[in-house]
């Protein structure tokens, strides 16, 4: 029986990605904008993990009516609540803006909700509060994971390739969680914890892909001396293209799943996810390597940085 492998792309693609770069430059010029006016001007919308506030979970003897349930708890005056289904049909999460009058005043607020549910409610089954405090200290701790991991990445790769790979590698990165941010600052999806966490997970995902193209680039400097870089650049991005779509789509079939079936509470960090899987094909593509190309690779090699035993042009293979 005869067994046909699948292939997404032909194995002999001569796509001019190098060719498109200013259109890309352009693109991500407007993109990094765009992303840093939103957040200078909008902001973020902080869930209650970095804003502080009350968390209550709560079970309900039957399926929850979620707009009743928020119909009772908007007439209390206590600013903003959420609610939103976690998990089973009968578990509701509820999430209340902090109240001023500090331990106190979050007691009075909870007593006050508890009183207003208590025909509606079976159970709860946990109660939070987030001080300013912890949550100051939670966006610290955030943007220290995120900057530390991007620095780690960048050792990582300078000495695994030469220094021009690592700085294509950083600005990629950096384009990735820079897009991310501006996006959620666009559409004010809630960010908490489980966005940072997201964000790091896009940072392991689009270094791992541009790592993959990072290594066919130095195997064909090695091979091919005389070659333009823009043609080995090229060569470099095509014989990676199949196994790069393969990686997003079977990635992204996953994430849709899961945003679309896996309930309100990780829909945001889904999103985050679909979206830096998104970009994170492109930069690899689009900005990684023009950065490279731009630092002048092919001098760090003709230097002697990377050795090789092939000397003079060859062509590739088809």
């Amino acid at each position: 029986m005869a067994v046909f492998p699948i292939k997404l792309v032909p194995s002999n693609t001569k796509i001019d990605f190098i060719g498109y770069r200013k259109i890309a430059y352009i693109f991500s010029g407007l993109l990094m904008l765009l992303s840093v006016g939103f957040f200078a001007i909008q902001g973020l919308n902080y869930g209650i993990d970095f804003k502080g506030g009350i968390l209550i979970e709560v079970r309900t003897p039957g399926p929850a009516n979620i707009d009743g349930l928020r119909a009772k708890l908007s007439g209390l005056g206590l600013g903003e609540v959420a609610l939103q289904e976690f998990g089973q049909p009968t578990d509701v999460l509820i999430r209340i803006e902090r109240q001023p009058g500090g331990e106190e005043g979050q007691k009075l607020a909870v007593a006050k909700i508890k009183e207003t549910l208590s025909q509606d409610v079976a159970s709860y089954r946990r109660t939070e509060f987030v001080g300013p405090k912890v949550g100051g200290e939670l966006i610290q701790a955030g943007i220290i994971a995120v900057v530390l991991s991007l620095l780690a990445i960048m050792v990582y790769v300078w000495f695994r390739f030469e220094w021009q790979f690592s700085v294509g590698a950083i600005v990629a990165l950096t384009h990735d969680v820079v897009s991310t941010i501006g996006v959620f600052s666009m559409n004010e999806h809630e960010f908490n914890l489980a966005t940072v966490a997201a964000i790091l997970t896009i940072a392991g995902y689009s270094i791992n892909d541009t790592v993959v193209v990072f290594d066919r680039i130095r195997e064909n400097l090695r091979k091919y001396k005389a070659m333009p870089i823009e043609e080995l650049l090229n060569l470099s991005l095509n014989q990676t293209l199949s196994r790069t779509l393969l990686t997003s789509i079977t990635t992204l079939l996953a994430l849709l799943a899961i945003f679309f079936f896996g309930g309100a509470v990780i829909q945001d960090f889904a999103f985050a996810l679909i979206w830096g899987v998104l970009i994170g094909t492109f930069s690899s593509i689009f900005v990684a390597s023009p950065v490279v190309m731009m630092l002048n690779i092919r001098e760090s090699i003709s230097g002697g940085t990377v050795g090789g035993s092939e000397t003079g042009q060859e062509t590739p293979a088809e």
